[in-house]
């Protein structure tokens, strides 16, 4: 599994990496964090405001920062939808 952090290195971006690494601690998951700060990429993926949230390439959120806990549902889902 590869989180994607979309941004520029705001303090937003900064902001959403930590908490995504606070959830993968959490839950126990070994995975890459990929950081995208090539404005093409980011449109390419469809993000039109900053921070973006990705995992494996499928933008899941953009525009705020998420907390760790709404990361860590997320990443809950995700696990179930892959292993169905």
């Amino acid at each position: 599994m590869k989180i994607q952090i979309l941004g520029t290195g705001c303090p937003k971006c900064r902001l959403l990496e930590k908490g995504s690494r606070e959830a993968l601690d959490e839950l126990g998951i070994d995975a890459e964090i990929e950081k995208i700060t090539d404005m093409n990429t980011m449109m390419d993926m469809g993000m039109l405001v900053s921070p973006g949230f990705a995992i494996d390439g499928d933008l899941l959120h953009m525009g705020k920062v998420l907390t760790s806990d709404q990361i860590v549902k997320i990443l809950r889902t995700y696990q179930k939808e892959e292993t169905a």
